[in-house]
């Protein structure tokens, strides 16, 4: 497993977005997160910062926007 980047700041939605095309391409505009775009989003957070995220915290991701929300406030609770 990679070291935790800890003083690399959360990711944005332009970072979010280039993480999930790594599945392949998206529609444009499409802004919900289905539940394999999930699972990848989940396998590169905890790639890049070495952590895991909750169900609690899963369960809140449903947008773009909602991972960056969830992602920021993960992030700010493991500095």
């Amino acid at each position: 497993m990679t070291q935790p980047h800890v003083s690399a700041p959360p990711p944005g939605r332009a970072e979010i977005v280039d993480w999930l095309s790594g599945l392949g391409e998206r529609p444009p505009g499409s802004e919900r997160i289905d539940s394999m775009e999930l699972a990848w989003l989940v396998h590169q957070v905890e790639q890049r910062y070495a952590i895991e995220l909750g169900d609690e915290q899963l369960e809140r991701i449903h947008t773009i926007d909602d991972a960056v929300t969830v992602l920021a406030e993960v992030l700010a609770s493991h500095v």
